[in-house]
């Protein structure tokens, strides 16, 4: 039997705060500033005071008020930083869900990457034991430290996602690719062990080489997910009715629509402008809201795109 979504459950706040009246936008450079203020994000969501854990568990309750079903799985993504060490933010989840007989456990170090991973993962969970109904995923997305500019890829915002999949589920997850390149693990980090966390700064080691090197293996490595992804479930590039891909910067999005020849459906954009960056929770977003458009039917293709400077690539084609 086919897997595919149960249902999807985005939590996002009211606040919405102006990019260029982001506390730290005064101790920024020239550079830093200039790219804060181009790359397509106008505004970002923010929640006060809250843990990842709690906005993961806030995102799952009100998803199972809908589908009470208790999931075999719970998957969490992990996010930045997680909100303890040698403890657990999944089992956290579990706890506040009270989802006392589902397994729960992590995908974590593929950045955004990781939530198309783990609707992968729960899939080929599903499909290798019959017993199993149903898979319970979330994220939560909050910024490592105090800043939300992380030049030179993106803005931080807030928010959480949760998600099943399910026997039967639509769409349908037909086809699914992804890669690592492990020469990229240490392109990003943060001296976390002798700052404290309101001191920690996200540092890139060499900003050129994630524009430039980065991006040419980007290049590559999506441009062959995409033709392998589309031969595995036996379509043409013309087949596929929409494109969505995570929200890093406007420019990706001109930047992948002419590599692959794919136009990246215009929701991606305006998310991006309204909440900025989400993680992992970029695509189901963008997803959840292209299924609300109603501009699709029933038996209609869409391709997911998803990367992460860690470096990770996945591709994934999902059919309504």
């Amino acid at each position: 039997m086919s897997i595919g979504i149960g249902s999807i459950h985005c939590v996002l706040p009211d606040t919405l705060v102006p990019v260029a009246e982001l506390p730290e936008i005064e101790a920024l450079g020239h550079e830093e500033v200039e790219f804060a203020r181009s790359c397509g994000i106008e505004t970002i969501s923010e929640f006060d005071g809250l843990a990842s854990g709690e906005l993961a568990s806030r995102a799952c309750l009100e998803l199972l008020d809908r589908e009470p079903a208790q999931p075999d799985l719970l998957l969490m993504v992990g996010s930045r930083a997680p909100d303890v060490l040698l403890g657990s933010d999944v089992c956290r989840v579990q706890a506040d869900t009270k989802l006392t007989n589902t397994f729960a456990f992590t995908v974590d170090g593929l950045g955004c990457t990781g939530s198309s991973a783990a609707w992968a993962l729960g899939r080929d969970l599903l499909l290798a034991d019959p017993a199993k109904q149903s898979v319970l995923i979330t994220h939560a997305s909050r910024p490592t430290g105090a800043d939300r500019v992380r030049f030179p890829v993106t803005v931080i915002g807030d928010g959480a996602c949760a998600m099943t999949l399910v026997r039967g589920g639509r769409p349908v997850l037909r086809a699914h690719r992804m890669a690592t390149d492990g020469t990229f693990h240490d392109l990003f980090g943060v001296d976390y062990k002798q700052t404290p966390w309101y001191e920690w700064r996200e540092e890139c080691a060499s900003p050129d080489r994630y524009r430039f090197e980065l991006a040419l293996h980007s290049r590559m490595r999506l441009g062959k997910l995409v033709k392998q992804v589309l031969a595995d479930a036996g379509v043409e590039r013309s087949d596929v009715a929409a494109t969505l891909m995570q929200n890093v910067t406007a420019s990706a999005y001109d930047f992948y629509s002419s590599l692959l020849d794919l136009p990246i459906h215009p929701v991606c954009g305006e998310n991006l402008s309204r909440y900025g960056h989400l993680g992992a929770m970029d695509v189901v977003l963008n997803l959840d809201r292209l299924l609300a458009t109603g501009g699709l039917a029933k038996g209609d293709l869409v391709l997911v795109l998803n990367n992460s400077p860690v470096a990770a690539w996945a591709v994934t084609l999902w059919e309504l």
